[in-house]
């Protein structure tokens, strides 16, 4: 039965409030006191505070500090305890996709003919549909010559959106733009995802490959129950490539590099994966576009009377506490001998 009011979350810390803390720190002081007695054999009483470093405590500073010490303590246990109060309860939904993102990390997804650049367009291109998406697992694979899973299958945008910013083309040693291992860790990607749901791939990229026979690949995919997707990035006009120091990029053989978009051949690829082609643009009209498809094949469903219960914890409240009142600790006593006034 699941908790509808004040309760604590890890209640075996109480426990602890068990432990002898006040008689361990009574004992410790009159043990103070005792070996201050033994000092005053071998120095006059008024100056063992100051041989020492410290004062005979009286009875009352004695409870006072038995006192702060033990709420101290009463506060920390309660803290680990972790108490709650108040909840929020969530309904639980089944995602009815898939979707695995191919991000071209080549080289020339450095060049500016789509501004800022083509990397900084696809990058904002997978920021819309993480903002837009309801009901789908998605997962990042960058790839250049070599495809590198970024991150898995998942319905926490969160965690995808913070790794975004750290992709760039620097992150490659290798210069080239291989397309048919990146759709194969994708399929990897798919294999074993539940069988009610529909499975997709988007490939957001300038089509500059490297390889031939990519589009019979997106044919296997399709013929798999896989639908190949493709956001092209950059313009037909093409700009040169950022090279080392921002010079352009050249060619032993050809001189200064130009680069396209190939909007033919990433269209003929996505009408063989048997999914949609869009051109990349400043709104989110392709991302709509997309994730209309994806819940038109595959919409999520609530889940009949299923609701996950999310509590807020409130130990730092109690954390708080704590650290005001350790600060009264820590203040500077200053050394009075017995006696004085």
């Amino acid at each position: 039965m699941a908790e509808s009011g004040f309760h604590f979350a890890q209640p075996a810390w109480l426990f602890a409030l068990l432990l002898p803390f006040g008689v361990w720190l009574w004992q410790r002081n009159s043990r103070t006191v005792r070996d201050t007695a033994r000092f005053k054999a071998y120095a006059d009483r008024q100056l063992l505070p100051y041989l020492l470093g410290i004062r005979t405590a009286n009875a009352r500073q004695l409870r006072r500090r038995l006192a702060a010490w033990t709420a101290i303590w009463s506060l920390v246990v309660l803290a680990a305890a972790n108490p709650r109060w108040d909840y929020v309860d969530i309904q639980l939904f089944r995602p009815g996709s898939d979707l695995v993102v191919l991000l071209d990390l080549s080289g020339s997804m450095d060049a500016a003919d789509d501004a800022p650049s083509r990397l900084g367009r696809a990058r904002q291109e997978i920021e819309d549909l993480l903002e837009d998406n309801r009901g789908t697992r998605i997962g990042l694979v960058a790839f250049a010559t070599v495809a590198h899973v970024v991150s898995p299958l998942t319905e926490d945008s969160s965690n995808l959106r913070r790794q975004l910013p750290a992709l760039s083309t620097n992150l490659v040693r290798l210069k080239g733009s291989r397309i048919i291992e990146a759709l194969a860790r994708a399929q990897q990607m798919l294999t074993g995802q539940p069988r009610d749901s529909t499975q997709h791939v988007l490939l957001i990229s300038d089509g500059d490959f490297d390889e031939k026979g990519y589009i019979q690949s997106a044919s296997t995919l399709a013929a798999a129950g896989i639908k190949v997707h493709v956001f092209g990035v950059g313009t037909a006009a093409g700009a040169t490539i950022p090279g080392p120091k921002g010079k352009p990029f050249s060619h032993p053989r050809h001189g200064i590099v130009q680069t396209r978009l190939d909007e033919e051949g990433l269209q003929a690829l996505a009408a063989a994966g048997n999914g949609i082609y869009r051109k990349a643009s400043y709104d989110d009209e392709d991302t709509k576009a997309l994730l209309k498809v994806l819940a038109e094949r595959g919409p999520a469903e609530a889940l009949a009377d299923q609701r996950t219960r999310v509590w807020q914890d409130r130990f730092y409240w109690l954390v708080g506490l704590v650290m005001i009142l350790l600060l009264g600790q820590f203040r500077r006593s200053r050394v009075r001998p017995e006696g004085s006034s």
